[in-house]
């Protein structure tokens, strides 16, 4: 399964990549451009921190943290049944995490460009790898939830 998970986490590294180097050659740092008005635009915001620009200006600190992340996930994959959605789910966190630390590697800050608005609500800006975190780490929740990440069976199609 550890292999399958690393084909969908360099398929992730690599879009995430090609847009975020678009995004940086094509739109002006700060510039809003509206995709749906009032509620979804693309914009460019260099951030130095982790979500909600929490931890600002830590970027070696964040570098090494997803780093060990990255080895406790690998390491922790081995508990979980091999199967589609457990492979997936490890997948994009994996490629979620790979592609906002080698931004931080190259850049020293992370290039988000995804902004929705709800209502007053500004959402803060976002990126694919952030995306793909956050659905990977729902999915390895539901995992754990239907205990899935202790090798136990489950009726779900191996992968």
């Amino acid at each position: 399964m550890r292999k399958k998970s690393l084909i969908v986490a360099g398929f992730i590294l690599l879009i995430d990549q090609i847009v975020k180097y678009s995004i940086d050659k094509k739109i002006l740092l700060g510039k809003l451009k509206t995709v749906i008005p009032n509620f979804f635009y693309v914009s460019k915001v260099y951030n130095d921190g982790a979500a909600w620009s929490m931890l600002a200006g830590s970027t070696i600190f964040l570098a090494i943290m997803a780093i060990l992340a990255l080895a406790f996930l690998l390491a922790y994959q081995s508990k979980f049944l091999a199967n589609w959605r457990n492979m997936l789910a490890f997948g994009l966190v994996y490629g979620g995490l790979l592609g906002n630390l080698l931004d931080r590697i190259i850049h020293g800050y992370v290039i988000d460009y995804l902004k929705l608005n709800f209502g007053s609500y500004n959402f803060p800006i976002f990126n694919l790898a952030d995306v793909a975190i956050v659905s990977g780490v729902i999915l390895i929740i539901i995992a754990i939830l239907k205990g899935e990440d202790r090798n136990g069976s489950s009726s779900s199609r191996k992968c």
